[in-house]
């Protein structure tokens, strides 16, 4: 019978800063994103990362706000989306983040489930599975065949297909800088994919 490890985080690259100490830009970057469309600020995630470079952040959390809360793509398929990036970066904290909006989005268990072990989601529904090969053929060629395009363009229209993309382009930069900073989960949360 083989063991089950514990996963636990590496030891992040990054110590976010003290709330109490804060600088203008620092403060400035935690009021924008507290009073913007996700109505709070955490010290986590991508966010602790902004506040090492504040102009940086104050304009990623801006477009991060769009990308993910104001585009026409429906939350449903956007956060199907997501979960795609996070999985092909495994990005411990961008999957655990929204692994369980997705859900709350209308996303089933089960095809949460099937992008997280790699699979294609057969029992999606049609235009989560548009999204998800839409997402695939781009990674896989950097390029997405007519047929391809055609059915997510046919979905979101031209405008949600430029979102889409958008919000993919968003979330693989933030999956690169939770990798590269290796950004903790909370205290006592396991990490969803191995390291090596």
């Amino acid at each position: 019978m083989a063991v089950k490890k514990t996963v636990k985080n590496p030891a992040p690259r990054l110590t976010p800063p003290d709330v109490n100490a804060l600088d203008a830009g620092q403060k400035a970057l935690r009021d924008a994103i507290a009073s913007g469309p996700r109505g709070e600020f955490r010290m986590q995630g991508p966010f602790a990362i902004f506040m090492e470079s504040p102009e940086y952040g104050m304009r990623a959390q801006e477009l991060g706000g769009y990308v993910r809360l104001r585009t026409t793509v429906p939350p449903r398929l956007s956060e199907l989306a997501i979960l795609c990036i996070a999985k092909k970066w495994r990005a411990q904290f961008e999957w655990y983040a929204h692994a369980p909006i997705a859900e709350r989005a209308g996303v089933k268990a089960a095809t949460i489930k099937s992008i997280f072990r790699g699979r294609r989601p057969e029992g999606a529904k049609p235009d989560e599975r548009a999204i998800y090969d839409f997402v695939e053929e781009l990674h896989a060629k950097r390029r997405v065949s007519d047929p391809t395009y055609k059915k997510v363009q046919k979905l979101l229209g031209n405008r949600g297909t430029v979102e889409l993309v958008g919000i993919l382009g968003y979330y693989t930069m933030i999956a690169m800088q939770l990798d590269v900073f290796r950004a903790p989960l909370p205290e006592g949360e396991t990490l969803p994919f191995p390291e090596a």
